[in-house]
């Protein structure tokens, strides 16, 4: 049977949120890099993003890799709106790297959690 430990987000700095500076996928921030690859270890990653700047700006998600089916954009509210729910607890391994970058630099954080199993 599985164990779960709850972990940081290997981008956070104890736990707290990663400033997003990139604004290309390729000079995107890592938020994470998942579990070394096995056949029953994974992570469950939940992510939550906030915009600081006053108007609405585009978060793009790289998950493990670039282009069709591995990105998604998300409009993030301006900061009145607090936390906005990226990543429901999507699953990931392989050491495979969650990347974020935004249309403007430093305006967003992505804060979050992992859910590692172990088997």
């Amino acid at each position: 049977m599985a164990t779960f430990s709850k972990i940081i987000l290997s981008g956070s700095t104890d736990g707290k949120g990663i400033q997003v500076t990139g604004t290309s996928a390729t000079a995107g921030t890592v938020i994470h890099t998942a579990v070394t690859g096995s056949a029953q270890s994974v992570d469950e990653i939940f992510l939550w993003a906030y915009n600081t700047a006053t108007t609405d700006r585009t978060l793009s998600i790289s998950w493990g890799s670039t282009g069709p089916g591995t990105e998604w954009n998300y409009c993030v509210t301006a900061e009145t709106d607090g936390l906005h729910l990226v990543a429901p607890g999507l699953v990931l391994k392989n050491e495979l790297v969650i990347k974020a970058y935004a249309t403007v630099a430093n305006a967003m954080h992505i804060f979050g959690y992992v859910n590692r199993s172990a088997s």
